[in-house]
């Protein structure tokens, strides 16, 4: 027997060593939790999975009996610490529109000047030449099929510094229309408008001033505010030039708002009115100006 004993000891060794290297491999000597998954170069892939039957609790196929089961890594998304992606502010919806700008006493009178209908190739380019003679902007509140067949006079309202505003597409009564057609009428307007200038309105107005929950609901839903007017030139009815510029000239206050087209029928007095009613305005000590949206 004694000539069995080194023989013997030889197999505890090699059993030792066996356990050792299998430990090794499992993770069991990596220094706990703390160490790095995975063997060789710290990969931070997760372990291969058991094949089919395997018993998880019993770690991996082949493990010693009484060894813990290999642990497994897997990466976590960092949610927590992402910035939360904030969705652009809309604007109240509003149960009237705006009808003036706020008044500075300390500033020199402002009023707004603002044309619908258009753009139309006949009468807009000489209502933005004289703009531009006085350097005023102004707000074009278009028709989307008349801002569809001329997207160059679109281009150059927006160029020259000028306010495009939406006005739907045909101008039709919206307290006679269903909410899907309404929706459409001032979507496709925006659309025409963001596509030409890459920027969609942020103004809407209701053709004849005619208002609703819907048009407001919708108006909002597509980021625009609410604006109409509190002097109405009645130039569409073509009441002479003089008639136009004593209406305006006799409606001038601070932050007035005025209504002018330069489409939807024959607009050679409105071009005429305003190269005569701008100069008196602007000689009154009165100051052209934009409105400002509100704080959302």
């Amino acid at each position: 027997m004694k000539n069995d004993e080194p023989t013997v000891g030889r197999r505890v060794l090699l059993r030792t060593a066996v356990f050792l290297g299998v430990a090794a491999a499992s993770g069991l000597l990596s220094g706990g939790e703390g160490g790095t998954p995975g063997t060789g170069g710290g990969s931070s892939g997760p372990a291969p999975a058991a094949g089919p039957g395997a018993n998880p609790a019993a770690g991996a196929p082949g493990a010693l009996p009484g060894a813990l089961p290999e642990r497994s890594y897997r990466l976590q998304p960092m949610t927590a610490e992402a910035p939360a992606r904030q969705a652009a502010a809309k604007p109240a919806v509003r149960t009237r529109p705006i009808l003036e700008l706020p008044s500075d006493r300390s500033a020199a009178p402002s009023m707004v000047l603002t044309f619908d209908d258009g753009p139309d190739p006949r009468y807009t380019p000489g209502i933005l030449d004289t703009l531009a003679r006085y350097g005023v902007s102004a707000m074009f509140f278009v028709c989307g099929e008349m801002a569809a067949e001329n997207r160059d006079l679109l281009r150059r309202m927006a160029a020259e510094g000028h306010v495009i505003g939406n006005h739907t597409w045909t101008h039709p009564h919206l307290t006679r229309l269903s909410r899907p057609a309404l929706a459409s009428e001032i979507a496709r307007t925006s659309d025409v408008v963001e596509e030409t200038l890459g920027e969609a309105p942020v103004w809407f107005r209701a053709p004849y001033g005619e208002w609703n929950r819907a048009a407001f609901e919708v108006g909002a839903e597509l980021g625009m505010e609410p604006l109409a007017w509190t002097v109405d030139s009645l130039d569409w009815t073509e009441p002479g030039t003089a008639t136009i510029v004593s209406r305006i000239l006799g409606g001038a206050a601070p932050g007035v708002i005025v209504l002018s087209h330069d489409a939807g029928g024959n607009r050679t007095q409105s071009v005429q009115a305003l190269s005569s009613y701008l100069p008196q305005l602007l000689s009154r000590g009165y100051r052209m100006t934009l409105p400002t949206l509100p704080p959302r």
